[in-house]
């Protein structure tokens, strides 16, 4: 999902940068020094998952997980996942840095919206109401991702709305693997490590 560089108009890149530099921020003031291994574990999965990806356009459909770092981390997704962007940039010129708040923000708001509705019915909830929010979770992140990303290439010209389209199509097929990932991860961690899931808290 990420936008390449010379796409997006200034304004909307303007209004990432912000917008990011705000979660980022706030994400930043919920990590406990305790929680930086868990963030940098969490960062890690997020930046192997991306690296394979498809071009659509100026954009690229991949694996995210930003659901189930949404659902472990909350806020904490933003600085986890700058910094994943970040290194990709740097390292494999995957993005850019002009794009990267942009970036950022449409991929760690699903990921913090994904916390609000379903980290509750996971921690608390029975085994088979855990995994189907760890299900939803998952492709809720792929999904509200894909459409945030079209939304950012509509609001900079018309000309990018067959392809704000394809992206969005092109990612259904995503949000079904990225919902039995989480599920599976959701699945593992309540056996062996159900304090993990207490990380966002």
């Amino acid at each position: 999902m990420h936008i390449s560089e010379g796409v997006l108009s200034a304004p909307v890149l303007i209004a990432g940068a912000l917008l990011s530099a705000g979660g980022v921020t706030l994400g930043l003031k919920k990590m406990d020094y305790e929680r930086i291994p868990e963030v940098a574990v969490l960062s890690s999965a997020f930046f192997v998952a991306s690296l394979i990806h498809v071009p659509v356009g100026p954009s690229s459909v991949h694996l995210v997980l930003n659901g189930l770092l949404g659902i472990l981390l909350g806020w904490m997704a933003f600085p986890s996942i700058l910094v994943a962007l970040a290194l990709q940039a740097l390292l494999f010129q995957f993005g850019g840095f002009t794009t990267l708040g942009v970036n950022t923000f449409n991929m760690a708001v699903p990921g913090v919206i994904a916390y609000y509705l379903f980290n509750l019915s996971i921690r608390k909830g029975n085994h088979l109401l855990g995994i189907f929010s760890g299900f939803a979770a998952g492709a809720a992140g792929a999904g509200l991702g894909a459409i945030l990303v079209a939304l950012s290439l509509v609001s900079t010209g018309e000309v990018f709305s067959n392809v704000a389209k394809a992206v969005v199509v092109a990612h259904l097929p995503v949000m079904l693997i990225e919902g039995v990932i989480t599920a599976f991860c959701v699945m593992f961690l309540r056996k062996v490590k159900p304090e993990i899931l207490e990380v966002g808290r």
